[in-house]
């Protein structure tokens, strides 16, 4: 399977990265897909991408680092994707969790960077955190962008309006923690079709890895928790998800690689 979400950019992967990779290998994963944050780290994420062929890219500005974001970044990432490949726009979208929260900034940060998926024709890695109605209503307003609700964690009517929207919904671990009833109802009923799975490491550990650095290789672990849900077997979970990742990414199915 792809790691359909993992920030192996982050700085607290620097001093290990290759081991990290490889036992993530070691564990079935076979490839990567690395949102960025700022514009200032892209250039890193795309040495990385040099560096390792199973790592694919998508650059973005993430609602969390609007202070590091100016009014020049979106026309900046534009320009980006025309000289760096990409498999999305993203990480962006909405995070409204802080009281503090300049919405307006964001939302507008966020039209933008819609507009800028649209002119690459590439998918959107999309955050909603305590915004996802908001969210839903602004990809309504861009009817043909695609992509992926990043650490799904909305209702099962919020999941089928995504996926109406030609969204796909990320798991996370977090489907592994017993009182997260909601995002286990959505992973047991949506179609398979829909879904996705990623770490979101190094954060968002499971509940074998609490209080611990997440890490790609730990995936196995809420795929096997999906498959539970959906009443399926693991490989045959783990095949859909796979393929629903090329899919949304456009990447080489498994047979033609």
């Amino acid at each position: 399977m792809i790691d359909s979400h993992v920030h192996l950019d982050d700085p607290r992967f620097d001093a290990d990265r290759d081991a990290v990779i490889n036992r993530a290998r070691q564990a079935g994963i076979t490839g990567f897909v690395v949102p960025g944050t700022t514009a200032e780290g892209w250039q890193k994420l795309a040495g990385l991408a040099d560096r390792y062929a199973d790592l694919y890219p998508a650059y973005g500005l993430h609602p969390w680092f609007m202070e590091a974001h100016r009014s020049d970044h979106v026309a900046a990432l534009d320009r980006w994707l025309d000289t760096h490949p990409a498999v999305a726009v993203g990480e962006c979208g909405l995070d409204f969790y802080a009281a503090d929260a300049d919405r307006e900034a964001q939302i507008g940060l966020f039209r933008e960077q819609i507009r800028v998926a649209a002119n690459h024709r590439l998918p959107l890695i999309v955050h909603a955190r305590k915004s996802l109605d908001r969210v839903l209503a602004e990809l309504r307003r861009h009817p043909g962008v695609e992509g992926v609700l990043h650490s799904f964690s909305g209702s099962l009517q919020q999941a089928n309006q995504a996926v109406d929207l030609g969204f796909r919904l990320g798991i996370a671990a977090t489907v592994a923690h017993d009182r997260a009833r909601r995002l286990r109802t959505v992973v047991a009923e949506i179609d398979g079709q829909a879904l996705l799975i990623e770490t979101d490491a190094p954060d968002q550990p499971g509940p074998a890895h609490l209080g611990q650095r997440n890490e790609p290789a730990f995936l196995p672990e809420h795929l096997r928790v999906m498959a539970e849900l959906r009443d399926e077997p693991v490989e045959a979970l783990a095949r859909r998800l796979d393929d629903n990742c090329r899919t949304v990414f456009r990447l080489k199915k498994n047979d033609d690689d």
